[in-house]
């Protein structure tokens, strides 16, 4: 039960019948109508700013609409106690107790449904994220953004939609040719006591790519690795294969699984680059022609020259971009445009990409292209995953590690673990910066966001255990009529905001809202369990060792919201700590 669509569908359906009354005017669109739960001090349990939205255009004061809507709304609808005004011209609902025992019994019997948007459009989503280049392990970097990725997924997938998991494997150009030869140096290293040639900067020096080396000679015995250009191909295929396989158990370490792995390669050597080309130039979105220095570059260090360009000044794009190197190659941004096409031919409803920091400057031209190619009827949408700062003891931290010059993804994991790793990523908008604070981490307070949601779930089955039963256990709700406090309403009003939290999250591809719900939730709930310490009536049980079937269900219910939305993040929930 999603209370706020239930009383905006109310609200509707008033104005409505009004308007053929010819007592309210009110626009086409009622978007702006919104449904909120109000601040503590209203003693209220949900408010509507209904009045302030028709008011300019019939002319009137919010009050003066309020006042023709309050009496119409008390009237239809026996749950309602009380409607009180708020300046500038709020409707604030105050409900009898028979809509809170209604409501926990809906989401009891509804629970594995609740917070799903059954009437909203199932959509058929593309998620790619990560996509870091087979060079070499996952670094920090990438680690905000896999499990951002992850997470979308898992929020899209729990409110019912279909999603694709995607990681596009650049195994194509210049940096996968200096990889191929680092992994070579460092065979001719191990076999032939040959120097890794250290002092060139274009090499891979991680010690990481003597354990591609050793496996490559260990699993290849009959490979003559005497000359670089006679085994470059078949090296460059095997050395790429060690690196996803690295990337792989990295994103596996994570709790990450990739449904399906593209590899640039394959289209450039499948041709789909020169037929998306060609399909942009029938649709005249190609022309030849110069682009100017770019802002910041030295224009007499800059040459001009003809190039393959692609309109993307027709799509908004600050200026138009290249396709063709002057030597004939493909830009990398061809490349891009050639599996953006091969994705529109998947027939995909929607396309998501997470990009790192470094390519928010790359959104605009990509976006455009898609535009071009699906004439504008299929979206694009980019989320950036901002920089990660480690902190200890208040400062940088840098911790040991064997890769060179970063920090990887199993550094991390080792340090604090998965789930930390997680939900910690996860806790701030993506596009600002977040400190990961190992001191918080560790913490066992609310200072710690993770432990103080797993230590409400456990607090919760500490109860459930006390009397042999088990969380998943079946209650009986047929006569339950539990009359609830001030402190309890105030969790239960919490716990109706889920389902508008899934639907923002959603719709904003924002799933850092889920972990900062859960952390406001677990905290009404420590503060309500706290409040047994100096009253035994607050107490789940009592001096007789038993417990309320009432209170139980409550329990229940919030388990069930933390559950849910720990799964969507893709982290444990003990009954022990």
């Amino acid at each position: 039960m999603n209370i706020f669509d239930l009383y905006l569908i109310k609200i509707k359906d008033i104005l409505k019948d009004l308007s053929k009354q010819n007592k309210i005017i009110f626009p086409q669109n009622l978007e702006g109508i919104t449904a909120e739960i109000p601040p503590v001090k209203f003693d209220s349990d949900i408010s509507t700013n209904v009045a302030m939205f028709l008011a300019k255009i019939n002319k009137k004061t919010p009050n003066d609409i309020a006042e023709i809507l309050s009496p119409i709304l008390s009237d239809n609808d026996e749950q309602i106690e009380r409607i009180s005004i708020a300046k500038p011209g709020f409707i604030n609902i105050k409900f009898k107790p028979i809509f809170w025992t209604n409501f926990i019994k809906d989401v009891i019997e509804n629970y594995k449904s609740f917070g799903v948007n059954k009437k909203e459009k199932k959509i058929n989503y593309l998620i790619e994220f990560v996509s870091a280049n087979p060079t070499g392990p996952l670094h920090v970097g990438h680690c905000r953004g896999a499990i951002l990725g992850d997470v979308t997924a898992n929020l899209l997938q729990y409110n019912n939609h279909k999603v694709t998991k995607e990681y596009y494997v650049n195994d194509y150009g210049n940096q996968i040719i200096n990889f191929t030869k680092s992994v070579y140096f460092r065979i001719r290293e191990i076999k032939f006591k040959e120097n890794f040639p250290s002092n060139d900067e274009n090499l891979y020096p991680g010690d990481y790519i003597k354990d591609f080396a050793q496996n490559i000679i260990k699993s290849n015995k009959d490979l003559n690795f005497e000359n670089f250009e006679n085994i470059s191909e078949n090296l460059t295929i095997l050395s790429i294969e060690e690196a996803l396989n690295l990337i792989k158990k990295n994103l596996n370490s994570l709790g990450i699984n990739h449904d399906s792995f593209v590899s640039e390669k394959k289209l450039v050597s499948n041709k789909e680059v020169e037929k998306v080309v060609q399909t942009l130039k029938e649709n005249n979105f190609v022309y030849k022609g110069k682009i100017k220095a770019p802002i910041g570059e030295d224009k007499n260090n800059w040459e001009e020259r003809e190039q393959l360009l692609f309109k993307s000044t027709d799509f908004g794009d600050d200026k138009d971009r290249a396709l063709q190197k002057s030597d004939g190659s493909w830009t990398y941004f061809a490349s891009d445009v050639a599996y953006h096409k091969n994705k529109l031919d998947r027939n995909f409803d929607c396309l998501i990409n997470i990009l790192g920091a470094d390519h928010a400057g790359y959104i605009k031209r990509i976006s455009s292209s898609v535009d071009a190619l699906s004439n504008s009827k299929i979206k694009l949408i980019c989320k950036v995953s901002q920089l990660v700062k480690l902190i200890k003891d208040k400062k940088p931290f840098k911790m040991s590690k064997r890769k060179g010059d970063y920090i990887t993804v199993d550094d991390l994991i080792s340090e604090v673990g998965k789930d930390a790793t997680r939900f910690i990523m996860l806790n701030r908008s993506s596009d600002v910066e977040l400190d990961f604070d190992f001191d918080n981490v560790v913490e066992k307070s609310k200072e710690n966001p993770l432990y103080y949601v797993q230590y409400a779930y456990a607090r919760i089955a500490s109860v459930f255990r006390h009397l042999n039963k088990d969380l998943s256990s079946e209650l009986d709700i047929d006569s339950y009529d539990f009359r609830y406090s001030n402190d309890e309403i105030q969790i239960l009003k919490k716990i109706a905001e889920w389902p508008k939290c899934i639907d923002i999250s959603c719709n904003r591809l924002e799933p850092h809202r889920v972990a900062v719900y859960l952390y406001d939730l677990s905290s009404l709930f420590h503060s309500y369990w706290n409040l047994g310490k100096d009253n035994p009536d607050k107490r789940f049980i009592n001096e007789q060792k038993k417990i309320d079937n009432d209170k139980l269900i409550f329990l229940k219910v919030i388990s069930n919201v933390i559950k849910s939305g720990m799964n969507i993040i893709g982290v444990s929930t003990p009954e022990k700590m």
